[in-house]
């Protein structure tokens, strides 16, 4: 693909994502529990348990969590939210691949000042010797 049609490429995934719409990252899960009660069905051997809980499931910031769902308008709305999610995640991934290919395809300035040119290294070499305050 040439530069042009890179640039026109990535102007349309911008406005595919403009357009992805509620999302939210995660899964839903349906559970079946047992209540502990001796007697009842689900305590028997082959019995599934109660159920099924429909559960949305994510971890943000390193902590899981989970929340409980209705079956029907709100199952399908965080389903969709979820569908959401993937389509973002994979606009993403293709806006990064084509802004690799442009970055790769634009030429680099150009810099004919020869004390431009030696300012612009010193400077650069400066910012990149440096030793990090951790070490």
């Amino acid at each position: 693909m040439t530069l042009q049609e890179l640039e026109q490429h990535r102007r349309a995934l911008y406005q595919q994502l403009q357009d992805v719409g509620d999302f939210r990252p995660g899964t839903i899960s349906a559970n079946y529990r047992r209540c502990g009660k001796s007697g009842c069905a689900c305590a028997q051997s082959g019995h599934p348990g109660h159920g099924p809980q429909y559960l949305w499931n994510t971890t943000q910031g390193g902590k899981s969590r989970a929340e409980s769902l209705r079956l029907g308008p709100e199952l399908e709305k965080v389903e969709q939210e979820l569908e959401n999610y993937r389509s973002f995640q994979r606009l993403c991934s293709e806006l990064i691949e084509v802004n690799l290919q442009i970055c790769q395809l634009r030429p680099r300035p150009e810099l004919r000042d020869e004390a431009k040119l030696e300012q612009l290294k010193k400077q650069l070499q400066r910012k990149y010797s440096r030793r990090s305050s951790g070490k």
